[in-house]
């Protein structure tokens, strides 16, 4: 259903996925646009529900939008 670009900006530079004891674990990507103080009040919500470290995130991206930034999140997540 969904492709993942090998290249440009949304290209990740996390390892290949492996099989571990604790099940295989694929790349998620998320982008959060709004805002900067939006953004960075979502950031900390998502740290506080210990989904996501700050320093996880990308810096903010200017989207070319009054008053509007993106940043960028790759994490892990395990797959069953």
């Amino acid at each position: 259903m969904f492709q993942e670009s090998a290249q440009g900006a949304g290209a990740s530079n996390l390892p290949p996925a492996r099989e571990n004891h604790e099940g295989h674990f694929e790349p998620i990507r998320h982008m959060v646009f709004g805002a900067p103080a939006t953004v960075a009040a979502t950031i900390k919500l998502l740290h506080k529900l210990h989904y996501a470290e700050p320093n996880d995130w990308s810096l903010p991206i200017p989207t070319g939008r009054p008053n509007e930034v993106m940043v960028i999140l790759t994490k892990r997540v395990r797959v069953d």
